[in-house]
């Protein structure tokens, strides 16, 4: 799955406009709130993406001549590379947590978050077609940009209050169905489909017998 510069860069930026202004409106009683994420409150969720928005920065200031290795749909299905050997999911989603907890009050994170967003959305305006390296992979900058399209809208829906921007929900159905290896019934809304691929929510029988054999593929993305 190849997404041009062009298209994911205007999907990123309008998804990532509509997070910020989403997040933006939360208070700390919202934050506090239950996220679609298992063991996460909303505030942790956006602890989670600052943590994603500030290494995708990494990425796009390493720009590489070298030859793109996976593309928007194949990066999903490698784990990326850590630097705790007894690391687990378990272990991950506690340090969110635990991260997401030092806040004096919820909407610290909010306020902590927002230059980070700003200054991602800097960066990708600017950004140059070519390829950069990321997580031991090359990839083109629409597939990564496209990537971090798919990451934001998954997380946006998980905050479970204002939509996800349009083409950004698309690409992220798309690669659901890349990932599946096949489509979805065309009755299914986008953020219906984004859901049960992302394992927010179980597919049931008459979604089972809609789906048929791409059922029991999902969900396809963590």
């Amino acid at each position: 799955m190849q997404v041009a510069h062009r298209e994911a860069r205007a999907a990123f930026l309008a998804e990532l406009d509509a997070f910020v202004s989403c997040v933006s409106a939360l208070s700390d009683l919202d934050l506090m709130a239950a996220s679609r994420c298992t063991g996460w409150t909303v505030g942790d969720v956006i602890v989670h993406v600052h943590l994603g928005l500030q290494e995708m920065l990494l990425g796009l200031v390493a720009r590489t001549s070298e030859k793109a290795d996976t593309d928007a749909g194949e990066y999903w299905r490698s784990a990326p590379p850590g630097n705790d050997e007894d690391a687990d999911r378990v272990a991950g989603m506690r340090f969110v947590r635990l991260l997401g907890a030092a806040y004096r009050r919820p909407v610290g994170l909010v306020h902590h978050f927002l230059p980070t967003a700003q200054g991602v959305r800097t960066a990708v305006t600017g950004l140059e077609p070519g390829a950069v390296r990321f997580q031991g992979h090359v990839l083109t900058t629409g597939d990564f940009l496209a990537t971090w399209a798919v990451e934001l809208a998954v997380h946006h829906l998980d905050l479970t209050r204002t939509p996800p921007a349009g083409p950004a929900l698309r690409l992220a159905r798309a690669t659901v169905e890349a990932l599946a290896g096949g489509g979805l019934p065309q009755s299914w809304a986008d953020d219906t489909a984004v859901l049960l691929g992302a394992g927010r929510l179980r597919a049931d029988a008459e979604q089972r017998r809609q789906a048929g054999s791409v059922a029991d593929k999902l969900p396809v993305l963590g």
